[in-house]
């Protein structure tokens, strides 16, 4: 039964939203049903299980989500790598290597795949075997620029290509501010590479401030234009960082947080948050948490000390991708297990 009109507008949606709902668009309807039938490409609503906790919790999160790849890389914890399109070379180098960086310390790294800074920090994380998200302002479907074509696949591949535009949207000014705030919302937090004082990059850092993100960004030349608004951006209280070490002791305890929701998120909370918080810090416990929960004990047999890749540990195990998602991340931020690169997990290894 479809609802009226008048209770939609009640509702709060806009007279376009309401249009589209009371006289839907079949043909629209086909092509979107035909995207979803090939490999790899998924739809997940805001009450889909597999919605992203962090970006559930932003203001106007999205309704849905289009994703091209692997779904479960939203729920890994994730960086925002972004800046200007037109960077320097020492830009560029600095977004491939600290991208490739944090992609071998675990964190996955999320960006708008622009040309420049977003799309040097998504071929780092590649090149290092990390896993990497963006977010698009156009269809699932829609490569833009379109010589990133390549650069998308690879993305798909390694990650996901992620939307709340439906196949077929073309690329318009107006869609990427409402992109960016998905891009920080995904994410622990923002590193600003390289932004010129009008550069989008600053609105995207801001959104991340209002959405309580961590704000880290480089210094630069006062001779180059490219590093002012990071110098404006560290005036007004971001981080001024310099290499990757400082930015993993801050994400460490906004990891901790994350981890708390992921485990309400999952239905059944295994920790009480109050005594995972003091413990988050010194990554140290008194008692592992399998002693009381046998499904860590069940994650805990299948962990070896090599590597081995989230979705093998997912079917082996029999848990869901959301679960695993947050016993790993307890477990690491714990001192038990360590990420490497690509979403693969081990046993930490104890130092002699």
């Amino acid at each position: 039964m479809r609802a009226p009109a008048s209770s939609l507008r009640q509702a709060g949606l806009k007279d376009e939203a309401v249009e589209a709902l009371s006289h839907p668009d079949s043909a629209r309807l086909k092509q979107d049903l035909a995207w979803l039938a090939q490999p790899q490409n998924h739809l997940l609503t805001w009450r889909d299980e597999r919605y992203p906790a962090l970006l559930r919790d932003i203001p106007s999160s999205p309704a849905a989500l289009f994703v091209r790849g692997d779904p479960d890389a939203l729920w890994q914890p994730q960086l925002a790598v972004i800046g200007s399109r037109n960077p320097t070379a020492g830009g560029r180098e600095n977004a491939r290597d600290f991208a490739a960086e944090l992609g071998r310390q675990g964190l996955t790294i999320t960006s708008g795949m622009a040309d420049g800074i977003d799309s040097e920090a998504h071929r780092g994380a590649l090149d290092a075997g990390g896993l990497t998200v963006a977010v698009l302002g156009t269809g699932p479907d829609v490569v833009y620029p379109a010589s990133g074509r390549q650069l998308a696949e690879r993305i798909a591949a390694q990650g996901a290509l992620v939307t709340e535009f439906p196949p077929g949207t073309e690329a318009k000014r107006e869609h990427f501010p409402s992109r960016n705030r998905i891009i920080s919302g995904l994410s622990l937090g923002v590193l600003v590479v390289e932004a010129g004082l009008r550069s989008g990059t600053l609105i995207t850092a801001r959104l991340a401030g209002d959405q309580g993100r961590e704000i880290f960004a480089l210094p630069g030349s006062i001779h180059n234009p490219m590093a002012k608004g990071c110098h404006r951006l560290i005036r007004d209280g971001a981080r001024l960082v310099e290499s990757v070490s400082e930015i993993m002791e801050e994400v460490a305890s906004m990891a901790g947080r994350l981890a708390v929701d992921l485990e309400r998120c999952v239905g059944e909370s295994r920790l009480d948050p109050a005594a995972v918080r003091p413990k988050l810090a010194s990554k140290e416990s008194d008692e592992p948490p399998w002693a009381t929960d046998p499904e860590y004990r069940r994650l805990w047999d299948c962990l070896g000390h090599d590597p081995r890749p989230a979705d093998a540990i997912i079917e082996e195990s029999g848990l869901t991708a959301k679960s695993v998602s947050a016993m790993l991340l307890l477990l690491e931020l714990r001192g038990m297990v360590e990420a490497h690169a690509g979403g693969a997990y081990s046993r930490k290894k104890k130092r002699p």
